[in-house]
């Protein structure tokens, strides 16, 4: 049985992934916080795609650049003026809404505005008398423009001149250390900048749990390459990614491409294809690949009055390079994650229902859960097993409850192996070692113990 969004919330509020942001006074809205084992995920999810499109590709290398950028930065890559959503308001709940979403939610999904006019819109909510999803009245104000970047200031005045944002997006960053990267990495294109870091939008309608919040995490690839090779390269980074989400268990029944049309395209972008998720609410992007030409260093150059040419060192051509982005959301991919992973399992040899969180072991919060048997008569010894197996592993200690619920409670967050402590390991000095999956026992000599779980583990 699927999941629903309500089962995932309660589960990972239950569990230690998700708690609500700032709950002690009652709750930010649109504000999450991540637990034990929601950060240990939220890590191995970027540790994972680094290695994967950065340490361990032999194209690509990383930077971390700031948040704050230099406010040119913005009106340059078009975000000032351009990054924008048509907002408005009921007048009877107060409430505030993107038109365009009104029109798609009111349509049941059959009409798209994105990119209407704000004239188009206004016609066609008038026109169907849609009404206020919260209040259900008809009143609404005129639709404008809503930009979503968080304004603060830099400084002790708080003044225009001193006016700066919150990044939207890592993409930015990126191209405004191109040529220090360049320079100091010695890489010839074609090559990919990567980078992991925080981005801040100021979301009319955010919402679907995680799926769509304010401040969330942002795992971006801009590939740099030669001006006519660039759709060659958007496809090759699209199998990569769609590849990539495979290899970390999302079932590829799970998964769909999302090509858009040439008439919907953004004018700076010759392709893009949204890597689409089954969510419990249907399919939505996951992660878009866009082939966003020469736009971001163009406009970076023109700004800033740097040359940002490309000098080939074998044919001697200078070019603007062409650039694909794979831009992935941390948060999305660990609903996705923890969507495909929880199920409800009924054991063969009981007949009796178990919580199973079936994720890969990479991603798993804890590898490693150290058991006494028996508290009373095994905490000394299994506290010992216990910092051993800390030095290799990430685990956790549980010494509450009965070894039957400890068992369902490891299970229930993924925790690949479970090392028991018993009356036999005080004559042998060996412990048992549970597989969550197949709940298979075997005896391992504890100092064997490390080694053992590595290579299960490394699987």
């Amino acid at each position: 049985m699927a999941n629903t969004l309500e089962q995932l919330l309660n589960y990972s509020k239950q569990y230690g992934f998700v708690f609500q942001g700032s709950e002690l006074y009652g709750g930010l809205a649109n504000s999450w916080d991540y637990g034990p084992l929601g950060v240990e995920l939220k890590n191995n999810l970027k540790a994972a795609w680094w290695k994967a499109f950065v340490t361990h590709n032999p194209y690509n290398t990383g930077i971390d650049s700031g948040i704050i950028l230099h406010s040119e930065t913005w009106i340059a890559s078009g975000h000032v003026k351009g990054f924008q959503d048509p907002l408005m308001d009921c007048k009877e709940c107060k409430t505030r809404h993107r038109a365009d979403k009104l029109i798609e939610l009111h349509s049941k999904g059959k009409v798209d505005a994105d990119g209407w006019s704000h004239e188009k819109m206004r016609e066609y909510i008038e026109i169907n008398k849609v009404k206020c999803p919260v209040c259900g009245n008809f009143n609404y104000t005129d639709i404008r423009n809503f930009n979503l970047m968080f304004k603060t200031h830099q400084g002790v005045l708080e003044d225009d001149k001193n006016l700066v944002y919150l990044r939207p997006e890592t993409a930015q960053g990126i191209f405004l250390d191109f040529k220090n990267v360049l320079r100091t990495s010695r890489k010839k294109i074609p090559f990919g900048i990567g980078q992991i870091g925080k981005s801040f939008r100021n979301e009319i309608t955010p919402g679907n749990f995680i799926f769509r919040t304010r401040e969330f995490e942002q795992m971006e690839l801009e590939f740099f390459c030669k001006p006519g090779t660039e759709l060659k390269w958007f496809d090759y980074w699209r199998s990569f990614a769609i590849d990539f989400l495979k290899t970390l268990g999302l079932s590829a029944d799970n998964l769909k491409l999302y090509d858009h049309p040439q008439e919907k395209l953004s004018f700076y972008s010759n392709a893009t294809t949204d890597i689409l998720y089954r969510y419990p609410w249907g399919f939505d992007e996951l992660w878009g690949i866009a082939s966003r030409t020469d736009y971001d260093l163009k406009q970076h150059q023109e700004h800033s009055k740097e040359n940002l040419e490309y000098l080939d060192p074998e044919t001697s051509e200078k070019y603007l390079p062409f650039v694909i982005e794979p831009s992935l959301g941390v948060e999305r991919l660990l609903l996705a994650i923890l969507n495909d992973a929880l199920v409800e399992e009924v054991v063969e040899q009981t007949n009796e229902s178990r919580t199973l969180l079936k994720i890969d072991k990479r991603l798993a919060p804890y590898k490693v859960a150290v058991l006494p048997l028996v508290k009373k008569y095994h905490q000394e010894k299994t506290e010992s097993v216990f910092e051993n197996v800390l030095k290799r592993h990430v685990a956790v200690y549980d010494d509450t409850g009965n070894i039957g619920r400890r068992y369902r409670r490891q299970d229930a967050i993924g925790t690949p192996y479970c090392v028991t402590i018993d009356n036999q390991t005080t004559e042998d000095d060996t412990v048992t070692v549970r597989d969550r999956d197949t709940m298979e026992q075997v005896r391992v000599p504890i100092g064997e113990l490390n080694q053992y779980l590595q290579s299960k583990l490394d699987l």
